[in-house]
């Protein structure tokens, strides 16, 4: 049995994936200030094979109660450090005091680290430690006080713990719009005009909180191991979108998070990768291409080569179906490639943000040449799958554990 702690339990994202560890066999350990709701939740959640869920009912904003958590806390597989607040008070930030910015500042920046420090001890070897951001930590979000240095913050925060401790997993999700009580409290105060954020959101809708608990179960695991030292944007392509007109909305509905993937490989050599497929689905089922061309592509010609893969994949599948390409590491290739490798990226992010209102996604992987396929098989059955119907236009840098401590 494997055991997980989850800040911020009681409600939200935090709630969701809580019930996601526990249907999978996990122990939790649950913590949140909200005693009452945090019972409620662990009343719905199944009990685990061997040991009990736990509850632990601090301030996570008190450093003092933090390091209390030590106690009686069992040993850890994975941290997930989803705990978190936004500003309410919709005052300038220049017109706020420390002291206004205290309490937001100590949950969102402080915590996680002092989670992180007082369960150390209780952390296996190679464990997995994930910390909750925000697309804000990308990008400003104005009037909403120090909500997206936060962020930031915490983003900073994450990659630097992966660089100090390589014998752990660390990673960071940066969820987008995701329609969590928090966002609703913040649309019904009219602080957030949904068609505002929808008309940048190329997927054409906020994400439900199902969906970030799928992205925390995943980095949560073994297989999330080529993404340490990384962030995760989980924002609908929200994050690569930069027109001034409005996005087209969605013309597809979103399916469901646990559907078989129904996984085509092109491209190359697909035997390495077969074990990434699941069998055919007779019925519903997802699908997905996973195109290993760019891989081949002559010095100069990735840029060609995506395109490429993108025209066969659209042509192939007119709606709600992922594409996933893996390209070379851009580290150690020539200087004069590197305009073609930049451009090749991009041409993912614009593509991700034509179809998004179809539901056609498009990622990839750069991989180093050392890495072998089975180190990616995990992450592609995410990517690749239904879990990750908010995920697209990310290229993400894949490593292998020794290099996860490296620059």
């Amino acid at each position: 049995m494997q055991t997980v702690l989850i800040t911020g339990a009681a409600s939200g994202i935090g709630r969701e994936t809580a019930r996601l560890f526990a249907s999978a066999g996990w122990q939790c350990v649950l913590v949140d200030h909200n005693e009452p709701a945090l019972q409620q939740v662990a009343h719905s959640l199944p009990a685990p094979a061997s040991a009990p869920h736990v509850l632990r009912s601090i301030d996570l904003t008190d450093a003092g109660q933090i390091a209390s958590l030590a106690d009686g806390t069992p040993a850890l597989d994975a941290i997930v450090n989803n705990a978190g607040i936004s500003d309410a008070s919709n005052i300038p930030i220049a017109e706020q005091s420390p002291q206004q910015m205290g309490r937001l500042l100590a949950l969102n920046l402080a915590a996680p680290a002092a989670v992180v420090d007082a369960c150390g001890a209780q952390l296996k070897p190679g464990a997995r430690i994930v910390n909750v951001a925000s697309g804000a930590g990308l990008h400003a979000i104005p009037w909403r006080g120090a909500y997206s240095p936060s962020k930031a913050g915490l983003i900073a925060q994450t990659l630097a713990l992966a660089k100090a401790h390589p014998q752990w997993c660390v990673t960071v999700l940066c969820p987008g719009f995701v329609r969590t009580e928090l966002v609703d409290a913040l649309i019904h105060a009219g602080r957030l005009k949904p068609e505002g954020a929808l008309a940048k959101i190329p997927l054409g809708r906020m994400a439900q909180p199902q969906e970030m608990a799928q992205a925390l179960y995943f980095l949560a695991s073994p297989g999330a191991a080529p993404l340490s030292g990384q962030a995760l944007p989980v924002n609908g392509g929200s994050s690569v979108y930069g027109g001034s007109q409005a996005l087209p909305p969605p013309s597809v509905g979103v399916q469901p998070l646990d559907l078989p993937l129904q996984l085509e490989i092109c491209g190359g050599d697909a035997a390495p990768w077969a074990a990434v497929a699941q069998a055919p689905a007779e019925g519903a089922h997802y699908a997905a291409r996973l195109d290993l061309s760019p891989l081949h592509a002559p010095a100069g010609g990735l840029l060609q080569a995506v395109h490429a893969a993108a025209v066969e994949f659209a042509a192939r599948y007119p709606q709600q179906a992922s594409l996933t390409l893996l390209l070379p590491s851009a580290q150690h290739g020539r200087w004069q490639s590197a305009g073609d490798g930049a451009a090749a990226r991009m041409l993912i992010a614009t593509l991700a943000c034509e179809w998004g209102s179809r539901g056609l996604r498009i990622n990839a992987l750069e991989v180093a040449a050392a890495m072998a396929p089975q180190e990616l098989h995990a992450l592609l059955r995410y990517t690749c799958g239904s879990a990750a119907q908010f995920l697209t236009g990310q290229t993400l840098v894949c490593r292998s554990p020794a290099q996860a401590g490296s620059p």
